[in-house]
């Protein structure tokens, strides 16, 4: 076998002989990975901690901002706003841990991926962060305002003045920007799939009616259960299925391109 074959033979072997462990090694690496993802959510809860009540004011400042008539955050327990601090601190340790814990996952497949796939593990890690940051920056900014503000008017409509508990919002609110933070990952894991063949333009744009169907549960699963917050949520969910589409396109295309350069590079070198 020439040097070319060897290199070409290494590129299709797995990262390690991980690809081949047994059921329970698998499990124990599994187990290791979730222990160090906890560690890093922990000490990102104890840095959270300590900045709680910022956490909380920025939480509740869109809710605030929109100066309905009568709106008070109140707290109807003893210990409740205990509970809010540790609840806040908890969600924003997830996004103060989010790369270790993209790291940690990728780290837990990479063993049956190709050594060629390795190199997309930063990408992976530092786009999953900014689609994940950005979905719920999204959320913060653009889904809170249209969303608190249709709630509101509903209690005046009805002549009520809003008293939202403040552990209630704080629950709303986090699982919204979870779910917006988790959907922006869709052009992140459309490129990993179409970079390693798995996907293309044409079989995500055949598969759109089911993927919209797909789109429609998840939204009902990670939203609150109001149609409002699922609406919310499919849209733009749908518009990245369309954008994803885009860049898988040009992806595919770049790829084809190079395998044609390659193909004429080797008819240049046996003439």
């Amino acid at each position: 076998m020439n040097a070319d074959e060897g290199a070409s033979g290494g590129e299709g072997k797995r990262l390690s002989d991980d690809a081949s462990m047994p059921l329970t090694a698998h499990l124990e690496e599994l187990r290791s990975r979730l222990i160090k993802s906890s560690l890093s959510v922990l000490a990102g809860f104890i840095i959270c901690y300590l900045a709680a009540d910022h956490l909380i004011r920025f939480m509740t400042a869109p809710l605030l901002s929109l100066e309905a008539a009568g709106l008070t955050v109140i707290g109807t327990g003893v210990a409740e706003a205990f509970f809010a601090k540790l609840k806040v601190a908890f969600i924003a340790a997830i996004f103060l841990a989010l790369p270790v814990l993209l790291w940690h996952a990728w780290k837990f497949v990479a063993p049956g991926l190709y050594r060629h796939e390795q190199r997309y593990a930063k990408g992976f890690v530092a786009f999953g962060t900014v689609f994940f940051l950005l979905g719920a920056a999204f959320c913060y900014v653009v889904i809170f305002d249209i969303g608190y503000r249709f709630f509101l008017e509903q209690y005046e409509q009805l002549d009520i003045r809003p008293a939202i508990r403040v552990s209630e919002y704080l629950s709303f609110s986090a699982k919204l920007m979870l779910a917006f933070g988790v959907v922006f990952e869709l052009p992140v894991v459309g490129v990993f799939l179409a970079r390693v063949g798995l996907i293309d333009h044409r079989m995500m744009m055949r598969q759109f009616p089911y993927a919209f169907l797909g789109m429609v549960i998840l939204g009902a699963v990670l939203t609150p259960p109001d149609v409002i917050s699922q609406v919310l949520l499919a849209l733009p969910l749908t518009a990245l299925y369309g954008f994803t589409i885009v860049v898988v396109y040009f992806i595919r295309r770049k790829d084809v391109v190079e395998a044609e350069d390659d193909g004429d590079d080797d008819e240049d070198d046996e003439d």
